[in-house]
């Protein structure tokens, strides 16, 4: 799996300089982190209905599409596939590959940045 990942991630880097008019990963790339954020959470979101509602080949075709846009994000916030991988086989060190690292963890004590966006501020003021 890393592998396709890997791969897909040259070709999204490959796609960033590409005409927007013919390539939708250029296009998306343009349109700004915000956007490719957006777009990565409404695949997460559909795949989350398709699997309440029991859609077992939208679930695989929806991950396929939240997988792609993950990947985009990451080109877009300058991370690498092997980061990930290493941060993945850091954890399994840690806690196990099935587990998630406790939100209270002692290596994770530095506190997020929460950025709110524009159009999530103009919504609050009105």
């Amino acid at each position: 799996m890393a592998d396709s990942i890997d791969r897909l991630y040259e070709q999204v880097i490959a796609a960033k300089d590409a005409d927007p008019a013919v390539s939708r990963t250029a296009r998306l790339l343009r349109a700004g982190r915000g956007k490719v954020g957006k777009k990565l959470a409404e695949e997460a979101v559909e795949v989350v209905i398709d699997t309440m509602n029991g859609e077992r080949e939208a679930v695989v075709r929806e991950s396929a599409d939240l997988i792609y846009n993950l990947t985009v994000l990451w080109v877009s916030a300058g991370v690498r596939p092997q980061e990930v991988w290493s941060e993945m086989a850091r954890r399994e060190r840690l806690f196990g590959i099935a587990e998630k690292i406790p939100k209270k963890s002692a290596e994770h004590s530095a506190r997020r940045k929460v950025v709110v966006l524009d159009s999530r501020r103009a919504r609050k003021r009105r």
